[in-house]
């Protein structure tokens, strides 16, 4: 079979898929599920960016999606009048004092001739000075910041812009964060490169739980700005009226599909437009020097190319796509909600998703991220009902029976493992393999 037929196939019966949940159970979870799948296969495609086109290792998802996500905060929101009079000059200010000290460290280290030894003790102590002098000066505003009206507000807000200038912003945002990181961790072996993203995004997670003047922290920031109508909204539209009378169901679905449709359509254009730039990116002469590095780097670098830059640019890259698509989440979920940030859903879930899709393959990143989320959001009823089959002679008193129904949910993680096994059995390079030119 040609690899176009055999990618159209394999789209197709994604859509099949989807088509059926809306068939059998509705449109509005069918819709639901394909949103989601969208923005799972965007950041499938940040890691296969970095992973199978550069080798690089990124655990750090998680991470990269929260700055996404609070990028739409810092956009979006409107911002708290009485938390900037209390005092939100002073934490710009203590920030811009610890990142200063941060530039001055690497200058020092770069520019001075002083020995290693002396080199790591001027460090240290900027970096340290830094931190408390930045935290002498923000402590006492962020109390007061923090004491505003805390089942509300309690932080500072945004900047009140359309929401959908925060996609690109949590790109540019994840891109600025991942150059530090790199710069600091991408000299490392793959293994302890993992561990190190893994680690820096539980770390940009814990700050945004804690940190409640900038995110709100575990309290949540609810009713974030869409880019599309309200379903109230829409309700009393005579377009939707007729909508309602032509199709024979109630204004209240009707209106939410419409709703749902609007975010399909431009989530689409966010995929498509992602997908041709690493289309072009993967076939240009750059796409074809990272593949060369990623394949012997110690060739590479016989040939004069500057591994750790080159690794630096797709590392940035890689992150601003999943920075996008983090933003991306919060606006379809109304809210940012730093405690739902886990490693299983964010982080294994999307590299899963790489790997069955096939590494190095962009349109298998896509068909991973619909594959991958389409069965672990229906693995839960399928699993009741697969449970319900074969319990169906046992009483409903008997114990065995109740712990089974009430532990459905984790039939998925099962099912996940069976898929990736399975595929790695019969199909070991991914559903779409990498193209060899």
């Amino acid at each position: 079979m040609q690899d176009k037929q055999h990618i159209i196939l394999l789209f197709l019966s994604m859509f099949i898929l989807i088509a059926f949940v809306g068939f059998f159970q509705s449109w509005n979870l069918a819709l639901t599920i394909f949103n989601l799948c969208i923005i799972s296969s965007i950041m499938s495609l940040g890691i296969n960016i970095q992973w199978g086109n550069a080798g690089i290792v990124n655990f750090g998802v998680m991470g990269f999606a929260a700055l996404g996500g609070l990028a739409n905060i810092i956009v979006s929101m409107p911002p708290t009048a009485k938390a900037w009079d209390a005092g939100a000059i002073y934490i710009l200010f203590g920030i811009v004092i610890f990142i200063s000290s941060i530039i001055f460290s690497i200058l020092v280290w770069l520019k001075s001739g002083l020995s290693k030894k002396k080199k790591y003790i001027i460090n240290f102590l900027l970096i340290i000075l830094g931190y408390f002098l930045m935290r002498y000066i923000i402590d006492s505003p962020i109390k007061a910041i923090e004491a505003i009206e805390p089942a509300k507000t309690g932080y500072l807000g945004g900047l009140d812009l359309p929401v959908i200038i925060s996609w690109p912003i949590g790109g540019l945002l994840a891109a600025f964060i991942a150059y530090f990181i790199g710069k600091i961790s991408l000299g490392l072996r793959s293994d302890y490169l993992a561990i190190a993203t893994l680690g820096i995004s539980e770390i940009i997670i814990y700050i945004l739980k804690n940190e409640d003047w900038l995110s709100r922290g575990v309290k949540n920031v609810n009713g974030l700005p869409r880019p599309v109508p309200y379903e109230i909204d829409l309700q009393s539209e005579p377009w939707v009226l007729e909508l309602t009378k032509f199709f024979n169901i109630p204004v209240s679905e009707i209106s939410s599909i419409i709703v749902k449709l609007s975010y399909s359509c431009i989530f689409l254009v966010i995929l498509i437009g992602i997908l041709l730039l690493l289309e072009i990116a993967q076939k240009s002469p750059w796409g074809r020097m990272m593949r060369a590095i990623r394949d012997n780097e110690v060739s590479a670098n016989a040939m004069g190319k500057d591994i750790k830059t080159r690794h630096l640019q797709v590392f940035v890259i890689g992150s601003a796509i999943i920075g996008i698509a983090g933003a991306m989440l919060t606006t379809l979920d109304g809210q940012f909600t730093p405690v739902t940030y886990q490693p299983l859903r964010f982080t294994f879930l999307i590299w899963i998703m790489v790997i069955i899709g096939g590494s190095g393959n962009n349109f298998g990143s896509i068909i991973g991220g619909f594959l991958i989320w389409f069965f672990w959001v229906q693995s839960e009823p399928l699993g009741l009902w697969f449970i319900s089959q074969i319990t169906t002679h046992i009483s409903d008193a008997n114990i065995i029976k109740s712990h089974l129904l009430e532990n459905a949910a984790h039939i998925r993680l099962i099912f996940m493992g069976m898929i990736l096994l399975i595929t790695l059995r019969f199909a070991p390079k991914g559903l779409i393999p990498e193209v060899k030119r």
